[in-house]
């Protein structure tokens, strides 16, 4: 007996890494040492920093896989991986330096996880960070066949007097919110538990969401807000705090990046929710609590701006091909949301 006998191909693994070679050098950016094949990635910080810091973030892409291997189309879950960690490095004021992935699967697909890597390098060219490296795992009997697992990690460095942590935020600043390009990868085991209780299937198409499939629909992938938050500071746009809304909506998530004793008062008239959350809602008759305290609805990240900045910050995202609206104001509290039916 050998390896092979036991289910895993040491030959195949070799062979896959040489297919994906060209997609990780793709994404090389000033800082890159070496290439694929050490034990480990290696980066060389920038110069001119004064007292740098490093922000790291590492997450997943949660039960998205699951629609992603039942459509078979693994080309988008990748950049929703490279997405969920950048975006939340990027709430320090962090640009993202380098990206490190984990592929698990039962039983190497080459082709299959070609196409994942294809989107983690896509994400890593949209928000300008390096594949660095990763690590694919096959595991036979772990995972059952055609299913993978996918994590990410990422690191991005800010200077130290340029940093956000909730302290900058005044009483009176205005939340601006930028929107998402979907669902997002949050909320898709309860989206999961509607399309299967009520008898949908990934390739219906209701005419309320554009005649698309719902595969379609649900495997949009997640935002990447970097490239024009980043180009909003360096036009000397001042920012006060961020959030990457998440799991747990905005009530979780917006109330992070406040100082002690505040909270934001919600005009819950001040956008529209994407028809996507509510047909959501109607076809799994889920209560508007439920769907703010699962889902983004339509908001994926919230920066905290001065009153007299909201106009400003408004015109620039907007002139970035980016909906941005503001939502309410900073107000004393203890962490809470005033207004969202939440």
């Amino acid at each position: 007996m050998d390896y092979r006998d036991a289910g895993v191909d040491v030959e195949a693994g070799r062979e896959f890494v040489g297919q994906i070679s060209s997609l990780v050098r793709s994404t090389n950016r000033p800082g890159v040492i070496g290439g694929l094949g050490g034990f480990s990635g290696c980066f060389q910080l920038p110069t001119g920093f004064q007292e740098p810091v490093l922000v790291s973030g590492t997450d997943g892409v949660g039960t998205k896989l699951k629609i992603a291997q039942a459509v078979a189309r693994h080309d988008t879950v990748g950049i929703d991986l490279v997405a969920m960690c950048v975006n939340d490095v990027l709430t320090s004021g962090a640009e993202p330096l380098f990206f490190l992935d984990y592929l698990a699967t039962g039983k190497l697909d080459k082709l299959q996880l070609q196409q994942v890597v294809s989107g983690i390098a896509a994400g890593c060219k949209q928000a300008n960070c390096a594949l660095l490296g990763g690590e694919t795992a096959e595991m036979p009997g772990f995972y059952p066949g055609g299913e993978y697992d996918v994590a990410g990690f990422c690191v991005g460095i800010v200077e130290k007097s340029e940093m956000l942590d909730g302290s900058q935020v005044k009483l009176g600043d205005v939340a601006v919110a930028l929107q998402s390009s979907g669902i997002h990868s949050n909320g898709l085991s309860l989206v999961r538990k509607i399309i299967d209780e009520q008898g949908f299937s990934w390739s219906n198409r209701p005419e309320s969401l554009g005649n698309k499939s719902l595969g379609e629909v649900f495997l949009t992938p997640t935002k990447i807000y970097v490239d024009a938050v980043l180009g909003a500071r360096k036009s000397g746009l001042k920012i006060n705090g961020m959030a990457h809304i998440t799991g747990g909506g905005l009530p979780e998530n917006l109330p992070r990046c406040l100082d002690r004793n505040q909270g934001i008062k919600i005009d819950p008239n001040s956008w529209s929710v994407p028809s996507v959350f509510q047909w959501l809602a109607d076809v799994g008759s889920v209560s508007s609590q439920a769907m703010y305290n699962t889902f983004n609805m339509g908001i994926g990240f919230v920066l905290i701006v001065p009153a007299e900045s909201a106009e400003r910050a408004i015109s620039y995202f907007q002139s970035k091909e980016i909906s941005a609206f503001a939502i309410g104001e900073v107000i004393s509290g203890s962490g809470e949301l005033v207004g969202l039916d939440c």
